[in-house]
Order: structure tokens, then C-alpha cells, then sequence
């Protein structure tokens, strides 16, 4: 990633796919939303080390990439 660009809040910032974070949601929308599940999830630091730093605080992992990284096959 380029440091010009744009980081998506709505997009996994590992693999581009929509991230569905229920925070950013409710940002977006107004729209009330219940917990997401990524307040209570585990993101090995393997994972997290893969995020570029613009990316960091900016935009979620999503769930398909973070169980990829616990259930690797």
C-alpha cells in the first residue's frame, strides 16, 4: 500500500473484502448495532504484523482473515 492511499474503513485491510465491522456500521448508517464480535476476538500478533502501519486503528480485520490466521490448513 502506498502511503497516498486511501484506507477504507469498511474493507479488511488484508485481504480487500468487506470487513462487515458493526462499529463502522453504525458510524456510517446512525443505525444502531450490537457488539461486533471483533471486540472480543484474539489477533495473534503474526497477523497484526502483516497490516501496513497506514492501515493501523484505521480499518478492521475481518473475521475470515483472522480465523485463516488461528486455523491455518
Amino acid at each position: 500500500m502506498t502511503p497516498t492511499a486511501t484506507i477504507d474503513p469498511r474493507l479488511c485491510p488484508l485481504c480487500g473484502q468487506p470487513n462487515r465491522c458493526a462499529m463502522e456500521v453504525e458510524r456510517e448508517s446512525g443505525i444502531p448495532q450490537g457488539p461486533c464480535w471483533c471486540t472480543t476476538a484474539v489477533f495473534d500478533q503474526t497477523l497484526l504484523a502483516r497490516l501496513d502501519p497506514a492501515a493501523q486503528g484505521k480499518a478492521c480485520i475481518c473475521e475470515r482473515c483472522s480465523q485463516a490466521a488461528r486455523d491455518p490448513r
